[in-house]
């Protein structure tokens, strides 16, 4: 369920368009694929869990395993990689909220998350469970009602042949889709048998996440059409539309909303708490490493990211800040898997072929984006790598 809440949010209801617009209808061969990344990450990333059970994720893990430098680099992109994401949820809330003035709605939603957040207000887990059961169901419903509509896209909806390329940007921009999923790895601490436990959960949770991506993706594609659906930004709505379920539309709207905004509570929490360890270890300023006396959060960071969010989300549109948002995580997490390559199994055998896998896997998608969020990416990460060396001089 953890894993489930992580993975089933945002992503599926804005995902698909710019994917369907990288790989026409093979971009079911992309989902496969982010999804085989996604594991190797989150296997790793559970290996190096339970060495080091501490928070931090792949900051901690590359300082420890690689150096100083290769861990700064992973926060650093686990930052500016996961503001992105945050934009892209907050756009994706303005999409489905209010189509007409989307980037409004998205300013508004950071603002009130913000403030929720710096109250010391956390999701649950009867919220996570609820938010996971509810999007289930309705995503079960568009895929019913599609298929069941007689209705299908019109020839001149046909795309044309998928590349290679093609493919591997689909993947990238999916693995947007699956944000999250490697946050079961965090729980070494609390659960029995934690080396056995966690990857069947981390298998588990994917699997059902992508057999719940698949059915939707297959769904949307038979309904809009290749064409139709890169154009739209949101694709669920219009899918419903073309069955000829109106009625259904504002359901999967407000879902839609409901799951984005849960994701980008969780979300907002999470990249604050790395805000916050990377300004105790002066990577970022200090006076971001202030904890408010009277609610314990660290508020400072909070309205910082928060700030930074909404300004993205007020100039940025949802297919940039997914593919910016993609890049930055694949970086974080080549980092990780490869920390893990560096870890030894009883009698000193090596980490096996996951970590390169993973590694090889999530580089070769990152520079599979659209050009323009390589070049933002690339020049994000130089500038984290400048302020590194300074700081050190």
């Amino acid at each position: 369920m953890v894993g489930l809440g992580a993975m089933l949010g945002a992503g599926i209801f804005a995902a698909l368009a710019p994917a369907a617009g990288a790989a026409g209808p093979a971009l079911l061969i992309g989902l496969v694929l982010a999804a085989a990344i996604a594991y190797c990450n989150a296997i790793s990333s559970a290996r190096l869990a339970i060495r080091y059970p501490v928070s931090g994720g792949a900051y901690i893990y590359g300082r420890r395993r690689l150096g100083d430098f290769w861990g700064y680099l992973a926060g650093w992109g686990f930052v500016v990689g996961k503001i992105a994401s945050c934009a892209a949820i907050a756009l994706t809330v303005g999409h489905y909220a209010w189509p007409a003035a989307p980037q409004a709605v998205a300013v508004a939603a950071v603002i009130v998350v913000t403030v929720i957040n710096y109250l010391g207000v956390q999701k649950s887990a009867l919220v996570t469970r609820v938010i996971v059961g509810v999007v289930l169901t309705v995503l079960g419903a568009v895929a019913v009602t599609v298929f069941t509509s007689g209705h299908s896209a019109e020839p001149a909806a046909a795309a044309t042949p998928a590349s290679v390329p093609g493919v591997l940007q689909s993947a990238a921009l999916l693995f947007f889709a699956f944000a999250g999923y490697a946050r079961i790895a965090t729980l070494g601490e609390e659960v029995r048998e934690p080396t056995r436990v966690i990857p069947r959960a981390i298998l588990i949770a994917l699997s059902v996440a992508v057999l719940c991506y698949g059915v939707v993706a297959v769904a949307v594609l038979s309904v809009l059409g290749p064409q139709r659906l890169a154009a739209s930004a949101a694709p669920l709505v219009a899918a419903v539309e073309a069955a000829g379920a109106p009625a259904l539309m504002p359901v999967v709207a407000a879902t839609a909303v409901i799951a984005a905004v849960g994701s980008l509570l969780a979300l907002l929490l999470g990249v604050s708490r790395t805000v916050l360890a990377m300004a105790r270890d002066r990577y970022l300023p200090t006076s971001l490493a202030a904890v408010h006396p009277r609610f314990g959060v660290p508020h400072r960071a909070e309205l910082a990211v928060g700030a930074v969010v909404a300004v993205l989300a007020a100039t940025v549109d949802l297919r940039a800040a997914i593919g910016f948002s993609s890049f930055g995580v694949l970086v974080y997490y080549a980092i990780a898997n490869a920390a893990a390559f560096t870890l030894r199994g009883s009698g000193g055998r090596a980490a096996g072929v996951i970590p390169v896998v993973g590694m090889s896997g999530c580089l070769a998608l990152a520079f599979a984006l659209p050009l323009t969020a390589v070049l933002a990416g690339v020049f994000v990460l130089a500038v984290g790598a400048g302020g590194y060396a300074l700081r050190r001089r």
